[in-house]
């Protein structure tokens, strides 16, 4: 019976499915969730990766795993050669198919859409599709101290500025500053600021995130207004892409931020139809990982 099996490989977790003959038969489905760091040594060795994870697969699943259409969503496979690189050093582990794509590449296919760009807004953001020739191309992705807007960190730093700003002006505190004061236990926006700067990472400042969007529920206008620009942001990264060619049927994103709040939907929503008319937006509702079986199963389609 034919095997297929799907991956998806964080910075924090790997989610495995392993599948076999029909899919929508749950019991022909395993999964396994284990933390990255358990199998992965670090980023940028492919041959490490390769012996981590087969190691992993056939552990898990048995010596006839090595057989299966194997699909992978890698982070850290930041452009087309590296994605290669992996897929040739586990070819020499594996003796089925292999796909190595980006993480964020798993989110079309996971919502069964075809020619769509993928837009991860988590931790940080990024705008992801293949062109014509199958290479990578990518929009945004800077890190959280150059850009990621839209991502929890880059909420967080733009509604801290935003603050600080009005605090310029001689504005009062509105409810986005009470909160993101509270949030960073600060007396003042100097203490604020000070201790915005030092947080240190994109998880210590994406913490913060559900504070900005309270704050806009609470009728912050300043909180709105980051919203509001951290939608028309993530537009902008897909009309980049399409502006370097990329052909464009949908768009599809996903990540714990776009998928949790309806007011940065809304605004990413409201953005892309201004630029790119009729171009339709769908958030992700089910794991990645379900595109990386959706790729998995196309490879073993193709190899027989």
């Amino acid at each position: 019976m034919t095997r297929s099996a799907g991956i998806d490989i964080g910075g924090t977790k790997t989610h495995i499915v392993v599948v076999s003959g029909d899919a929508a038969d749950a019991s022909a489905r395993s999964e396994l969730v284990v933390p990255s760091a358990g199998w992965r040594t670090g980023l940028g060795d492919p041959e490490a990766d390769a012996r981590g994870l087969s190691r992993l697969l056939v552990d898990a699943f048995g010596p006839g795993i090595r057989g299966a259409a194997v699909a992978i969503g890698a982070h850290g496979c930041e452009n087309t050669e590296q994605c290669h690189d992996l897929e040739r050093a586990l070819r020499r582990h594996l003796d089925g198919p292999v796909l190595v794509v980006n993480d964020s590449e798993l989110i079309p296919p996971a919502m069964g859409a075809a020619h769509a760009i993928g837009v991860v807004v988590g931790t940080g953001s990024i705008a992801t599709a293949r062109d014509a020739g199958g290479a990578l191309v990518t929009a945004g992705g800077w890190g959280w101290m150059l850009g990621d807007e839209g991502s929890a960190a880059g909420l967080v730093r733009e509604a801290t500025r935003a603050v600080l700003n009005g605090r310029d002006r001689g504005e009062p505190l509105d409810a986005l500053g009470t909160r993101l004061l509270a949030a960073f236990a600060a007396d003042d926006t100097d203490e604020l600021a000070l201790a915005v700067t030092e947080a240190g990472s994109a998880e210590a400042l994406g913490g913060r995130a559900p504070e900005v969007f309270a704050a806009a529920d609470d009728g912050s206008a300043l909180a709105a207004a980051v919203i509001h620009d951290a939608g028309a942001h993530l537009a902008r990264l897909v009309d980049r892409l399409i502006r370097r060619g990329i052909h464009a049927e949908s768009v599809v994103a996903g990540g714990s931020v776009i998928e949790r709040q309806p007011r940065l939907q809304e605004a990413f929503r409201s953005s892309l139809a201004h630029l790119r008319p009729g171009l339709p937006l769908s958030i992700l509702d089910r794991p990645p990982v379900d595109g990386a079986v959706a790729l998995a199963r196309g490879l073993a389609v193709g190899a027989h």
